[in-house]
């Protein structure tokens, strides 16, 4: 017997077996990989804690506007001079704002008049004030170490003092004003915030897939991406013709699906502002969470490679089909489920297929498109695939997964990067917020036992400027 015929034959012993033992069995084929155990409780994704970085820029201008608003500009009184009650008034003029070794300097001229028996004379003084400003816990810019100086060069000045003690009652209600003086950024920091916590609503799609078995279409649900915050640190306070000052969010993002009852964004309030040495500046970067679902992944595949929920792959068999694509988490791998049914007719044997095919990769992301491009067999499906000497077919079956298992995820890379630019761009009473982003990258993809983690770092930079930077 020539030796071509005899491997025939004996293929087709072995095919005979193979196949006797799939037509008296209900299934054929591997059960390799097992499904993993339900997660117990919601699925959260743990990026690590992150500093939004804020750089605070408060100009000499703006300091100014704020400062004349709570110092007096104006004063009256009266003193006793010979038993006799007399009247007094001032008034100042604008004030200068400048800075030096640390502390803010704040010059007027004022315009004292006294009231004297024989006349009343007119007193004009000179007004410097040098104080410290800071940002307390509270998250108000205030001042402290107020030192209040009143001089004046002329000669009716002398008298004024003496009679009407004139100096000190300029300097206590500038003083007493200044030192009540807080410019409260509170209101944009938790603008800012709550902007940022908005979550990101990641709606996952639905739908059979491929195939129609009586059951209602289920609900891909919706998972959440937000950053909760931990914490809200503030740097040292440089002067350069302004206040200026780095101001850190830190934030700890997740990802729950379905969304949390209360992912509504926001927070309860900011926490204590707290003073710490140094805050880096420069750009930040945030680790964003975002999902999809393995029922999307399962719908794209059956429209992009099945016909009636069925995938004809092989010449040699042309009546075997695929059937049922379902995809699982297995020890840190994405998992191809297949069904294999149809009828194997040929070299004198029939019987019914009825098996699972596994194939196992690992999810990347490319071009915003999510794919596994090292999907393959499984030993015992390339082993089964080799006893139906099919093994051409299983390359076709890897290949067309391959390139049916394609999710687009631009929009929740959008999504991602709009958090950081258009949504942190805002205006308030006497300024700017605004966030840039710089980079957007996709660090890692991550097969969870319920969805797909996929982390996307979002490298970007805000700025508060009080006032509004002058349009180009």
């Amino acid at each position: 017997m020539q030796p071509s015929r005899t491997r025939a034959l004996g293929t087709a012993r072995f095919l005979a077996i193979a196949l006797g033992a799939a037509g008296a069995c209900s299934r054929f084929g591997p059960v390799y990989p097992p499904r993993p155990a339900p997660s117990l409780g919601a699925p959260i994704a743990d990026p690590p804690p992150a500093r939004v970085v804020t750089h605070m820029a408060v100009a000499a201008a703006a300091l100014k506007s704020a400062l004349e608003d709570a110092a007096p500009g104006y004063g009256d009184g009266t003193f006793t001079l010979l038993g006799s009650e007399r009247r007094y008034t001032w008034v100042r003029g604008p004030l200068d704002v400048s800075f030096g070794q640390g502390r803010v300097v704040i010059a007027t001229r004022a315009l004292a008049k006294v009231a004297l028996p024989i006349k009343s004379i007119s007193v004009p003084l000179d007004v410097r004030i040098e104080a410290e400003p800071v940002v307390n816990a509270d998250y108000a810019v205030r001042l402290q170490g107020i030192d209040v100086h009143v001089t004046s060069d002329a000669a009716s000045v002398s008298l004024a003092d003496r009679v009407a003690g004139i100096y000190d009652r300029v300097a206590e209600p500038l003083a007493a004003g200044l030192k009540s003086f807080a410019f409260d950024l509170r209101p944009v920091l938790w603008e800012a915030y709550a902007r940022i916590s908005k979550p990101i609503s990641l709606p996952l799609y639905s739908g059979r897939a491929g195939w129609d078995d009586g059951s209602p279409e289920p609900d891909g649900g919706t998972a959440c991406a937000r950053l909760r915050l931990l914490d809200v640190e503030a740097g040292p306070t440089v002067f350069a013709d302004g206040i200026e000052k780095d101001v850190a969010l830190v934030v700890a993002p997740s990802i729950t699906l379905p969304c949390a009852e209360d992912a509504s964004g926001g927070a309860d309030g900011l926490p204590p502002l707290s003073n710490v040495a140094a805050v880096t500046p420069g750009p930040f970067s945030v680790t964003i969470p975002v999902a999809a679902s393995y029922r999307e992944l399962t719908r794209v595949m059956s429209a992009n490679a099945f016909t009636d929920g069925k995938l004809f792959f092989s010449t040699e068999y042309p009546s075997i089909y695929l059937e049922r694509p379902e995809l699982y988490e297995s020890g840190g791998a994405l998992v191809l489920k297949l069904s294999i049914r149809g009828h194997a007719n040929k070299m004198g044997i029939d019987a019914e297929l009825d098996g699972d095919l596994y194939l196992v990769g690992h999810p990347v992301v490319t071009d915003n498109e999510l794919r596994v491009p090292d999907l393959e067999p499984t030993i015992e499906t390339r082993n089964f695939l080799l006893s139906l000497k099919a093994m051409t077919d299983g390359d076709r079956i890897r290949d067309e997964a391959r390139q049916a298992l394609r999710l687009d995820i631009g929009e929740r890379l959008r999504e991602a990067r709009d958090k950081w630019g258009g949504d942190l761009t805002f205006g308030f009473d006497r300024g700017c917020f605004q966030g840039n982003v710089d980079r957007v990258e996709v660090t890692g993809v991550y097969p969870h036992a319920a969805y797909l983690r996929v982390y996307v770092t979002v490298t970007a930079r805000s700025r508060l400027t009080m006032p509004c930077p002058a349009a180009n």
